[in-house]
């Protein structure tokens, strides 16, 4: 039986892109990836925006919380994706590295902050049936 890929999504505030991230993978990967995300310098709520505009898509992140990234310390993923936090998001093990270049979404209108959301939605799925390939 072959383990479940992991995937650490990271972003500076842990507030809505990594957050964004984390839910479309668990469910585009339910039960075949493991997801989870953390913030460099997390905020201490997810963004209400990143609430409702998840909500229009039938997600509920309304009970997830920001992390640390010191909480996923001596852990190893198949897959690290960072959020366009340059160089506030330090080096953690990792089979694969990619940044997605991506702005963060938390003042840009709410037409643009949905682009963000549904260009995460992309490149997560994308991202989901790369780790679902057997090496």
């Amino acid at each position: 039986m072959s383990r479940t890929p992991s995937v650490l999504f990271v972003c500076v505030e842990n507030a809505c892109r990594s957050q964004m991230a984390e839910a479309f993978a668990r469910r585009l990967g339910a039960g075949r990836i493991d997801a989870c995300s953390a913030g460099s310098r997390p905020a201490d709520r997810v963004n209400p925006r990143a609430i409702a505009f998840m909500a229009e898509c039938g997600y509920d992140l309304r009970d997830y919380a920001t992390k640390p990234l010191p909480a996923f310390e001596g852990q190893t993923f198949d897959a690290v994706v960072t959020m366009g936090c340059d160089d506030a998001c330090p080096m953690i093990p990792a089979a694969r590295r990619v940044d997605w270049a991506l702005p963060d979404p938390k003042s840009l209108p709410d037409d643009e902050f949905r682009d963000v959301r549904d260009e995460i939605a992309r490149r997560v799925r994308q991202l989901v049936s790369e780790l679902e390939m057997p090496l």
